[in-house]
């Protein structure tokens, strides 16, 4: 089973969580993201990340209660009411895209807070070691802490977690690339 191997908050991520009630769905997004086999080749650009990210949707999918946006939102949102008030975890999961894309998860997840859809944002990401072994150039734990820096990010609450392999396994597929000719058609 994965391992979550580095957690960074920001803002009071973590105490907004506990004040508010959200442990029981903070505990659940890690039981989510920590309850599946994950073994890659540990070898160099060896695997692909997009299949690690279809994992943990699915994982999403399977716990139930999970909002999926599809495009323009946050991955994931998911509610709780304590005492008559709805609180909500967003998260976001980056394993397949750009590393500057996660500039854009930045965003989803401070126009939800300004827009008081979510109360705590959080952005699962490869562990440095994993991160080696994935192809699609998705951010690693330290990548992603410098771009919530460069986004000025830190000033919301925010968590980074850092997702870490089970071990050595046979490599996960990578994705296949469009052709030039599919692409014009």
């Amino acid at each position: 089973m994965p391992k979550i191997t580095e957690i960074a908050a920001y803002n009071g991520a973590k105490e907004r969580i506990e004040r508010l009630g959200l442990s029981p769905l903070f505990n659940e997004l890690q039981k989510i993201i920590t309850s599946f086999s994950l073994l890659v080749k540990e070898e160099r650009d060896a695997n692909g990340g997009a299949i690690v990210r279809k994992m943990i949707d699915e994982q999403f999918k399977n716990a139930g209660g999970w909002e999926k946006t599809t495009t323009g939102g946050v991955d994931w949102i998911k509610s709780r009411i304590v005492n008559g008030t709805r609180i909500c975890l967003g998260v976001e999961v980056q394993f397949s895209a750009r590393s500057d894309l996660l500039i854009i998860d930045i965003s989803h997840l401070r126009k939800a807070l300004t827009e008081g859809k979510i109360d705590v944002g959080i952005i699962v990401v490869s562990s440095d070691r994993l991160g080696r072994f994935l192809t699609d150039r998705g951010p690693s734990f330290s990548v992603a802490k410098r771009h919530v820096q460069e986004a000025r990010a830190e000033d919301f609450p925010l968590i980074l977690i850092a997702l870490e392999h089970d071990g050595p396994g046979p490599p996960l597929p990578k994705q296949a690339k469009r052709k030039s000719k599919e692409i014009a058609e």
